[in-house]
């Protein structure tokens, strides 16, 4: 920028002069010099009490101040700048973006608003513009003065002023219109004389403008202010907002001269007013109120928004003893996705989730944003619980389908729990917390579908917020212990592996088994904590064990969804084997076919990064989810463990004992191991004997013991594991 630059000198001639205020020293210095660059005459304030020092023994044409400052903030310089020096314009530079802060601030006379951090360009432009502004608008007072004397200068003036300047006749026509209407509206001022005010007036307003000049108490000292939108030339559709300040002309005061005379009606004029362009004002203040009540992401109104709706539905719904209903949506697999591919990714997954869902409901709805990958839905006005479940239906096949983003094609599903007003809660907070609940719920349950609320989940949700207080105290406490199932030779008795399994030594309600916290801790994202426990625990015992005499011994591992799906796993996985220094060929991973499904691509190449590293993969629960030969083949398998519901149905030739001839005869075709889990009988273990089933686990060889029991028969080299 040039020292010629428009705004750059004062109104005076000189270098425009300019105060700065901030009570951060590099702020205001950095501000400062970036100033001086330009050519500005700059004094520095460090805070509110300096400035209004200041101001008493200098003149400004300009001051830029924050809002935020200590002992005397920037409202009260702005207050005792406009005591001392009317005539200096200020600029707002501040953190502070609340709308009441910035609505005060231009209320107090602030010309414009910038937001720190701020743009230097920015800044310096609206500088200028301010102090151009600031140029005319005392040049404009300045002639005033001198009406009298010159009509030729009167008429300069006025058609200077950045406002658009007017006279209207008793009847509402213009007699007058200065220069500035075409630069603002397009019109040429001669083409509006004659013509009725209300023709430029956009039709929302024209009632309310034509009414603003029949008051009665409008007088020259008391004259009418109000915003209108204005049409601008050859176009209904572009409107501007100005701030029209207009009061009758005192027909024996005011001059008339041949100007002011109605050109093409004769009558004289009775009105004059000036236009004032708030246009930039008007739509920052709507993008201002527009941040506090939605999320700028998806454009959904945000929890703000949302609550006063539903505040609104339920006082409705009250008085017309209606029902109404709150969704809590919870998507499935979005933070994996997340951390996969990048927050930027996940960003656009969320604008296109929100555009399916918001192709799902109906005119009256109010769906938002709740807070990452949550959203709330409020149905008011519903006749049964039927119409609730039928947008959730709807609202469940619309997000099932693949999602692409970029070269990915990412498949996410959403968990809804659904509260009815009134027989789920009579409040918001009621409504809103009991849908979180329904919404848990179906998280437990297996995810992607939806549940309506009941009491009984009440209870349960606080049983949950103990239990999961106390378990987060467990991982502190040393609570959770790990044992350890024998995996065994089918043939020779001998114990090849060891399952490694969690319990919780639970102070009040003794041992738990996983099927009493497991869920919980996947629920609450503990799940990595308790696996970590695991299998340091677990590299510890059967590491030593190992370096005991038992250099074949396999340890079996169960890894949760949340686990293997992560971005780092074969990463993280690794780390903790090497730093036990337990022998990655003796490690056995087990996973579910739902989990090598959910994403088989991204699943196919860590599973092929830890077989390349001598972790062997099982394949746990094999025959309850999806058997596909499909996986088996192209993925590296070395194990397939028969679910324990297959094998207690050995028995007179039962549906399970021939999927377990299936399952083994598959085995054996893909030269895989099998592990039969579940075994308890002599019937069982000789069935599975007779099939080539050569090792097994379970309750016939004992429950899963703590590692000093496991320990004991592992130093006697001649022990067989039917001891257990």
């Amino acid at each position: 920028m040039t020292p010629e630059h428009t705004g750059l000198t004062s109104s005076h001639g000189f270098p425009a002069r300019l105060l700065v205020v901030d009570d951060e020293p590099r702020l205001l210095n950095s501000l400062a010099t970036l100033l001086r660059g330009e050519g500005y005459e700059v004094t520095e304030a460090a805070g509110g009490r300096h400035a209004c020092s200041i101001i008493d023994q200098m003149s400004f044409d300009l001051a830029l101040l924050d809002l935020r400052m200590p002992e005397v903030d920037g409202f009260d310089v702005m207050a005792y700048l406009s005591d001392k020096q009317p005539d200096c314009g200020t600029i707002v530079v501040s953190g502070e973006s609340s709308f009441a802060a910035v609505s005060r601030a231009l209320r107090r006379g602030a010309l414009d608003y910038i937001r720190k951090p701020f743009d230097p360009d920015e800044l310096l432009t609206t500088v200028s513009s301010v102090i151009g502004k600031q140029s005319l608008l005392k040049a404009h007072e300045h002639v005033q003065m001198r009406l009298e004397k010159s009509e030729a200068l009167h008429r300069y003036i006025v058609n200077s002023s950045p406002d658009i300047v007017f006279m209207l006749d008793e009847d509402g026509h213009f007699c007058f219109v200065n220069s500035k209407v075409e630069a603002l509206l397009g019109y040429q001022p001669s083409e509006l004389c004659g013509h009725h005010f209300r023709h430029i007036l956009d039709d929302r307003d024209v009632a309310r403008g034509t009414y603003a000049l029949k008051g009665p108490n409008i007088t020259a000292d008391n004259p009418r202010t109000l915003e209108v939108r204005l049409k601008t030339r050859g176009s209904r559709r572009a409107t501007r907002h100005f701030e029209i300040t207009a009061f009758p002309i005192d027909p024996q005061t005011w001059p008339q001269s041949q100007d002011t005379r109605g050109r093409t009606n004769g009558k004289t004029a009775r009105y004059y007013g000036t236009a004032r362009d708030v246009t930039e004002r008007k739509e920052a203040e709507a993008f201002i109120n527009f941040q506090a009540y939605h999320d700028l992401l998806t454009r959904l109104p945000n929890r703000a928004l949302f609550k006063d709706r539903l505040e609104l539905a339920i006082t409705h719904a009250r008085r017309n003893h209606q029902k109404l209903a709150v969704m809590f949506l919870d998507l499935d697999r979005f933070k994996v996705i997340n951390d996969t591919l990048g927050h930027a990714m996940g960003d656009r997954l969320l604008q296109a989730v929100t555009q399916r869902l918001e192709k799902c409901i109906r005119k009256g709805d109010t769906l938002s944003r709740f807070g990452g990958d949550e959203f709330t839905l409020l149905l008011p006005s519903i006749h049964s619980h039927d119409d609730a479940r039928q947008i959730s239906k709807k609202l469940i096949k619309a997000l099932r389908a693949p999602f692409q983003l970029g070269e990915h094609e990412v498949f996410v599903g959403v968990s809804i729990g659904i509260a009815i007003y009134p027989e789920a809660g009579e409040s918001m907070d009621q409504l809103i917390q009991n849908a979180d609940i329904a919404m848990y719920h179906v998280k437990a349950r297996g995810k992607d579908g939806y549940r309506f609320f009941s009491e009984s989940m009440s209870i349960d949700s606080v049983h949950r917020l103990n239990l999961e207080r106390d378990l987060r105290l467990a991982l502190e406490r040393n609570e959770l212990k790990v044992f350890y199932q024998p995996q065994v030779c089918s043939t020779t008795n001998r114990v090849v592996g060891l399952e490694a399994l969690v319990r919780w030594q639970h102070p009040e309600r003794g041992l738990l088994y996983p099927r009493d916290f497991l869920p919980l801790a996947e629920e609450t994202r503990l799940i990595s904590q308790v696996s970590e426990h695991v299998m340091d625990q677990a590299c510890k015992d059967v590491g030593q064990w190992i370096r005991e005499g038992n250099p074949d011994l396999r340890l079996a591992v169960n890894l949760s969804p949340v686990q293997v799906e992560h971005p780092r796993f074969v990463e993280t996985l690794m780390q903790r084997v090497t730093a036990h220094g337990f022998p990655a060929k003796n490690l056995e991973i087990e996973i579910t076919e739902n989990v090598i499904m959910n994403d088989l691509e991204q699943i196919s190449q860590k599973l092929r990064e830890l077989a390349t590293l001598g972790v062997r993969i099982a394949i746990d629960d094999f025959g309850t989810g999806y058997s596909s030969l499909n996986y088996l083949h192209r993925l590296p398998i070395h194990t397939l463990k028969v679910d324990q519901s297959f094998v207690k149905a050995i028995r007179g030739g039962e549906d399970g004992a021939c999927i377990v001839n299936a399952i083994v005869a598959m085995a054996h075709g893909l030269k895989l191991e099998i592990v039969a889990e579940g075994v308890e009988t002599d019937e069982q273990l000789e069935y599975l004997r007779s099939l080539g089933c050569h090792q097994v686990q379970g309750f016939f060889y004992g429950p899963a013991r703590p590692a000093n029991e496991i320990s004991q028969t592992l130093c006697n080299p001649n022990a067989e594991a039917v001891s257990f």
